[in-house]
């Protein structure tokens, strides 16, 4: 009995398999040499697509309240997904939605966030998993005297922060100097 219900199973899952991959011309006769389309627009990452690795190169360990300063940004692909720079192979969004780009923030002493607002530089190229690349970004410092941290991470435009989805972001503490 359990052989018989066995197979009336793999019997129906073939059949569900096989109904759902085919592909009919309009006349309902199926058609093998159509293959599903994938969009090529830009759309949002899935979950398993952000994931970086974020080196700040050479990052200050002190600047003046204020001071606008640019830093060496280091982002690799660690995922198993394609990162396009602008969202997809076509984006016709007339804003920066979906694009991927390294921003920063400046968290204050206790942790808390002061900004999110700071800098952003969007990727110049997209990158395969594996795949590298070196970006500058400017950063301007609190204008209050201090210790912070400097919070260096990768966000797709509109959707989310990496680090919201379980990627780390590169963080550095910053003493702030009149």
């Amino acid at each position: 009995m359990n052989c018989r219900i066995s197979i009336v199973a793999l019997l129906s899952a073939t059949l569900i398999y096989a109904t759902g991959c085919r592909t009919e011309t309009t006349t309902g006769v199926p058609n093998k040499s159509v293959a599903p389309t994938v969009s090529k627009e830009a759309h949002p990452l899935p979950d398993n697509a952000f994931k970086a690795e974020i080196t700040s190169v050479d990052p200050p360990a002190k600047l003046r309240a204020g001071q606008k300063e640019t830093i060496r940004v280091r982002i690799k692909n660690v995922s198993e997904v394609q990162w396009y720079s602008h969202g997809g192979e076509i984006n016709t969004s007339p804003d920066n939605r979906f694009y991927l780009a390294v921003g920063n923030r400046w968290l204050k002493s206790d942790g808390s966030l002061l900004t999110n607002m700071d800098g952003r530089y969007g990727l110049g190229k997209d990158l395969k998993p594996g795949e590298e690349t070196e970006v500058p970004l400017q950063i301007t410092a609190p204008k209050d005297i201090g210790d912070y941290t400097l919070e260096i991470d990768l966000i797709q435009e509109q959707v989310a922060w990496f680090s919201e989805k379980g990627s780390s972001a590169a963080k550095t503490k910053v003493t702030v100097v009149k």
